[in-house]
């Protein structure tokens, strides 16, 4: 070691990161196998809290499902350490408390920020003589280049026995650090809403149990609608993005479950998408660019119209298209928007309103409080219509209304000036004459705004331009790099 450590305490370090919970956590499982005092620890980085995908909400979730875990902790006279400080310097300090032998971790695939973390930290620990192990994520799997044999992989770690975590009485002191949080950050930390889902593992499983019991009977019913989803979709996702849940428990926890035999088709939907899930991330821990550069480097010679009014409007919800608004406001408020409805939201900017991905990328991700960086980006992209290979699906959000809010619930609650519309006018408030729009209590243009695109002419538009685009040679030599990495033989390559 470069430094001198007679007389210094020997610990081990557990750094979690996206790993919240005490069950099925290998880093937890091999610190108490060695023996050797450990101190479990979270780091809350400047750096990484004034990243543009980064807010409060995200924080906040952080926040209270560590708070939880101490909970389950407690008993065992151990709690998570926090620090306020960059992980470099966080671990300097360790290293001049402790005599650290090893440090355990999963591997975490975040945004490039924490690649270039991981790195800096890597060779402060070979400098010191520290062990750093990490372990997998999930089925995701560190250092491949290529899909071949990744789904046989998976189901085999699908397969294998959820850890059975158990603790020993901690025998080391907690030291009085100093990278406390400040006390005005910790405040808002504290504030967490109560129309956001709850943080940490026990309300993880408490949402798992009760769709395996009888949420997810209309699953594949329900799928696509924005109000029907939120009762029979997993919603799960927050304690899979955070790891208050492994992709294992769920995965397991659903297929054996009694209800499986009576509900094969939505239960095997459900598995299918936690499948889905982590071939997105796969995809993202091969090439994190895809956070801030077109996948297919052909698409970065794709102009695009730069309209801060028009981006402005998509972002509070005020594009004079009832769902796209809805939605908006929707996610903004609790969090939380399905699938269907998030595709939408994307294809609506890049296409109709012809704005760069980039644009819009990091305000979704601060909405999102199960921002998952290896789900977001990938699919952002898809929906950009910039990987080219994809099918690439400009949706009609007028035609999405009609689709999957028949009656214009869904539009009625989160946008309450259109509340007295007829249910045949709520998916084209403008389409009212003024006689219509004075019984219905709203004026277009005044107390709800007209369209800001034509709907037809935008989507021609579109079409014509990213398909067309399909055609250069850039984009095609690209394609080739891209089904070469990510491409899953025999399979279809969402």
């Amino acid at each position: 070691m470069s430094k001198g450590t007679e007389g210094m305490e020997s610990a081990n370090i557990v750094w979690l990161k996206r790993d919240l919970r005490s069950q099925d956590h290998a880093a937890f499982q091999v610190a108490e196998k060695d023996g050797l005092s450990y101190l479990p620890i979270y780091i809350f980085e400047p750096s990484m809290i004034n990243h543009p995908d980064n807010s409060l909400r995200h924080q906040q979730f952080v926040y209270h499902s560590i708070k939880a875990l101490n909970e389950t902790l407690k008993p065992f006279n151990r709690s998570v350490t926090i620090f306020f400080g960059q992980a470099l310097d966080v671990f300097k300090y360790l290293a001049n408390t402790f005599n650290i032998q090893s440090v355990f971790s999963h591997n975490e695939t975040g945004v490039e920020r924490t690649w270039i973390r991981d790195k800096e930290v890597a060779r402060f620990f070979h400098e010191e003589g520290i062990l750093w192990k990490e372990f997998q994520r999930d089925g995701i799997v560190r250092g491949i280049t290529n899909r071949n044999g990744w789904d046989k992989n998976w189901f085999i770690t699908m397969s294998q026995p959820v850890i059975e975590n158990s603790y020993s009485p901690s025998e080391i002191s907690t030291p009085d650090h100093p990278f406390q949080l400040p006390a005005d950050y910790q405040k808002q930390l504290e504030e967490y809403p109560d129309i956001f889902q709850p943080a940490g593992e026990h309300n993880a499983w408490r949402y798992l149990r009760s769709f395996a019991n009888d949420r997810g009977f209309n699953y594949n019913k329900h799928i696509s609608k924005p109000a029907e989803s939120r009762n029979s979709g997993g919603r799960i996702s927050p304690y899979l993005a955070w790891g208050n849940l492994s992709i294992k428990q769920a995965y397991q926890h659903v297929k054996y479950h009694k209800n499986f035999a009576s509900n094969k088709r939505p239960f095997g939907a459900f598995l299918t998408r936690l499948k889905w899930h982590c071939h997105f991330i796969q995809k993202f821990e091969q090439e994190c660019e895809y956070e801030h550069t077109c996948i297919n480097r052909g698409y970065e010679l794709l102009p695009h119209e730069s309209d801060t009014d028009k981006l402005h409007a998509w972002k509070t919800g005020t594009t004079g298209f009832p769902m796209v608004d809805a939605c908006m406001r929707c996610v903004t408020e609790t969090g939380w928007i399905n699938f269907r409805m998030r595709a939408m939201m994307v294809s609506f900017l890049c296409h109709h309103l012809d704005q760069d991905w980039r644009d819009g990328v990091y305000h979704l991700a601060q909405q999102f409080l199960d921002y998952e960086p290896g789900i977001h980006y990938p699919q952002f992209q898809m929906q950009a219509g910039t990987t080219g290979i994809n099918t690439v699906r400009i949706y009609n959000p007028v035609k999405q209304g009609y689709d999957h809010d028949p009656e214009g619930t869904f539009i009625k609650k989160w946008v309450p000036e259109l509340a007295d519309v007829p249910t045949e006018h709520i998916h084209e408030p403008w389409l009212m004459t003024d006689m219509e729009q004075a019984f219905s209590g709203v004026q277009v243009g005044k107390d709800y705004p007209e369209p800001i695109v034509d709907l037809k002419e935008s989507g021609k538009h579109a079409r014509n331009k990213i398909w067309g685009h399909r055609k250069n040679q850039a984009v095609k030599d690209d394609s080739k790099r891209i089904l070469a990495k990510h491409t899953r033989v025999g399979r279809r390559n969402p």
